[in-house]
Order: structure tokens, then C-alpha cells, then sequence
């Protein structure tokens, strides 16, 4: 569908939704209820919405438990040995890797602590770590503990690149800029691809290079990113990459995490790493004997057997996505959140009210929109959940609205607008 003219009316929105050629897509999800009515649901980006087919995956899995029991493992449709094997083509397709590439394990913050154990290698000369200014305290934590753990010093080590003065986002100049300046002592570039407050995407592909270009590691924790804007991994020549599965992938809250590693790692038995018995050479595993011998590729990460259940559920949502397409979902995302871009416009002209702190250029962004909310603040945020909108505030003075291609409409948005307008004129 080409940009269209975008109006402020609910006609407008309606016809938009007919035209729409994923306009089927929601009714494969629920939605929850908030104060007696179905949600206008804009918070995909700290947790999606359940396909209903989500029960019907999991009944398998459980019936399998229940008639095979152990048997499971190696009889019956998708026997659990290899069932992590199912999510390899969606997941190849939605992050942009082969399939050896990538595997589904563990949850996020585990994944990256395991991947930085085999890419940062700090020595005496090569300590340093590139990351960006404000990002997930989670992200913060788990740099500074690696840090620890080699016995430096994290005010040292880490180098937070911040946006200019009078700017909220980061240029990629200035962030190549910092990667050549610190080229003599730069071990890792470690970022997010899409940064969770202000839904800035990062230019991964040059931060690569330049990363690469000053015999650095490159990885990023694409938490943001996965399921919400085309990637490139392999393409970009990311080293690693780490993603949750609960948020734009629809798979439940805390649910499995899914893990790259390029293909240039994937035979390199001598790579530092925490193994354990399912990363070993599946052709030998229960040989059980000593001596770690990696799979192939990204598989070679692993630790513990796969999570069932929860392979389940997420196999439910990747279902949807490959049916959908990334690319089809990209370009809804486009129209939709511009469509939102313009009717915050329309209600805050030049007042000063609110701010869109997301960058302007579609190709910067996903989407998520960040509101600063000059007056009102809070309150306006309330006012949007009273009228069963739910959004996400972030302290001290954020609205984070995420239309998604899957599940949300233009109708959606003009009637999140509308509520939006009388929240201000209320507050503001």
C-alpha cells in the first residue's frame, strides 16, 4: 500500500483498515479487557499478545508428556531432541541469518552473560567497551558484572556515547566517531539495535564496520529490534546477537530468548565459552563422555535441553509471522506509525505539549513512538489507561505507544489520538 494522505477522522481510519492487507491478523490474538472494555493494545514492546492458537501448541506438547513420556525425546511428531530445530527458518528469516546461525535458549540476560564470556576477551591493551548512553539497566549490569569478573574497573572500561547537547537521539557519526577514537583499547561494541526509551534503530551495519574496522567484537541485544524491524546479521557481519521472545514475538511473558552467532564463529572449538551437554556434538552426546566438542554453529552455544513448553508457545507466534512476512509487517508498521506521527502532530501543533523524541525518519525507527509529556505528565498517562488504553510510562515524563502491524489498526490509532486530545486539554 502506497503512503497515503493521512486525515484526522475516524472515516479516514476505517477505510485505511479495509484497504489493509493484514487486516486479518488480529483476530488470531487476544485482548485483554481494562475497565469493562477490550484494550486499545499499544504495548507489544514490553509484552505481546497471545495468539489463541498458543493453547492448542502447547495441548501437544503436553499429550506428548502425557502418552510418551521420556519417549517424547526421539518418537512421535517433533520429537524434543530436535525440536529447537522447528523455530530455526522463522528466526533466520526475522533477524536475517542462515539457519545454523541462530537457536532459541534461555532467556536474554543469560544469553548475552554466556555470548560475552566468547566475545570479550579483554587484555592489557584491549579492555574497553562501546555502549550507548541510557541503555536497559539490564544491559548496564550485566557490562559492568562482565567487567568485574576480569578484575577492571567499569568506569574505565565502559565508554557511554550520550546524544548531543539539545538532542535526544545518537548520530552514527558520533558513534563511529568514539569507535576510532578508542581503537587502540576497544574490545567490544556492545549496544542495543533499537534503543527501548526513545525507539531510536541503530545503524547496526555501520557501527559494525567501524567496530570491525578497530579489531573490535560487535554484538547488540536486539530485545527491541527482533520481530519489530528487518534485519541483516549476516549480512551486517554482526558477531553476536541476543533477542526475548515475549515482546514484538508474541511467545509469553519471560519466554524464551533466541541467540546469532555469525557463521565465521561457527567452527571454532578454541572460542572461549560456558558449555554444556547440549551444545556438545549431538552425534555423540550421549556418549557421555569428557571433552567438550561443539555443534556446528550457533547450536554450539548451548547449555541445558530445550525448553518444550516453551519452544511451544513461541513456535505458535513464529507460525503467524512467517504467514504475515516481515516485509509485509515492516511496511504496515511504516503507515501506521506514521499515521500516529501525524495525528499527534495535528493535536500538539506547535503548542509545546508534547514531543515525538522517536526519530522522524522512518527508516530510524520501528514502531514505537516516545511522547515527551512537557505538562500533564502522569496524569495524562492515566487518563489514556481510564479510557482502556494501554500504553507504558517511563519515569520521568515518557508515554511509550507501540502500534503493531499484527494486531493493531488505524482505527486503533485515530481513537487513541482523539482520547489522547481530551487528555491534554484535561491536564496540559
Amino acid at each position: 500500500m502506497e503512503k497515503p494522505v493521512y486525515k484526522y477522522s475516524e472515516e479516514f481510519a476505517k477505510e485505511m483498515d479495509r484497504k489493509d492487507p493484514l487486516k486479518s491478523f488480529p483476530d488470531k490474538f487476544l485482548f485483554p479487557q481494562v475497565n469493562g472494555k477490550q484494550a486499545i493494545y499499544f504495548c507489544g514492546n514490553s509484552l505481546g499478545l497471545q495468539p489463541k492458537s498458543v493453547q492448542t501448541y502447547i495441548q501437544k506438547e503436553l499429550d506428548n508428556w502425557a502418552n510418551l513420556a521420556v519417549d517424547g525425546h526421539f518418537f512421535g511428531e517433533d520429537a524434543w531432541y530436535h525440536i529447537r530445530k522447528k523455530s530455526k527458518p522463522a528466526l533466520a528469516a526475522i533477524v536475517g541469518a542462515h539457519e545454523h546461525e541462530v537457536v532459541a535458549m534461555n532467556n536474554l540476560s543469560s544469553n548475552l552473560h554466556f555470548l560475552m564470556v566468547s566475545f570479550y576477551q579483554p587484555s592489557k591493551e584491549r579492555f574497553k567497551i562501546i555502549t550507548e548512553g541510557g541503555a536497559f539497566p539490564s544491559d548496564m549490569y550485566m557490562l559492568e558484572t562482565q567487567i568485574k569478573f576480569h578484575d577492571l574497573d567499569p568506569e574505565e572500561a565502559i565508554i557511554e556515547i550520550h546524544p548531543r547537547a539539545g538532542e535526544h537521539i545518537l548520530r552514527t557519526e558520533d558513534i563511529v566517531k568514539t569507535i576510532q577514537e578508542n581503537k587502540d583499547h576497544l574490545a567490544l561494541v556492545m549496544m542495543a539495535g533499537l534503543q527501548y526509551y526513545t525507539g531510536q534503530v541503530f545503524d547496526m551495519e555501520s557501527i559494525t564496520k567501524a567496530g570491525h574496522e578497530a579489531g573490535a567484537n560487535v554484538g547488540f541485544d536486539l530485545a527491541h529490534a527482533a520481530g519489530n524491524v528487518p534485519l541483516k546479521l549476516h549480512d551486517w557481519g554482526v558477531d553476536f546477537a541476543t533477542w526475548c521472545s515475549y515482546k514484538y514475538m508474541n511467545s509469553g511473558p519471560g519466554n524464551i530468548s533466541g541467540v546469532f552467532v555469525h557463521e565465521r564463529h561457527a567452527e571454532s572449538p578454541d572460542l572461549p565459552r560456558f558449555a554444556g551437554w547440549w551444545g556438545h556434538d549431538e552425534g555423540e552426546r550421549f556418549k557421555m563422555e569428557k571433552g567438550f566438542k561443539p555443534m556446528f554453529g550457533a547450536d554450539g552455544w548451548q547449555l541445558a535441553n530445550s525448553n518444550v513448553l516453551a519452544l511451544a508457545a513461541h513456535q505458535a507466534s513464529l507460525d503467524i509471522f512467517e504467514e504475515a512476512g516481515i516485509q509485509n509487517l515492516r511496511a504496515k508498521s511504516k503507515l501506521l506509525t506514521g499515521y500516529l506521527e501525524f495525528l499527534i502532530e495535528q493535536i500538539s501543533g506547535h503548542s509545546g505539549v508534547l514531543e515525538i523524541i522517536t526519530p522522524k525518519n522512518a527508516h530510524e525507527r520501528g514502531c514505537q513512538l516516545s511522547l515527551l509529556v512537557h505538562k500533564g505528565g502522569k496524569r495524562v498517562f492515566d487518563a489514556l489507561y481510564e479510557e482502556s488504553i494501554v500504553g507504558d510510562w517511563r519515569h520521568p515524563n515518557v508515554i511509550r505507544v507501540a502500534p503493531t502491524p499484527l494486531y493493531n489498526s488505524y482505527l486503533d490509532v485515530y481513537q487513541f489520538a482523539r482520547i489522547l486530545e481530551q487528555s491534554l486539554q484535561k491536564f496540559a
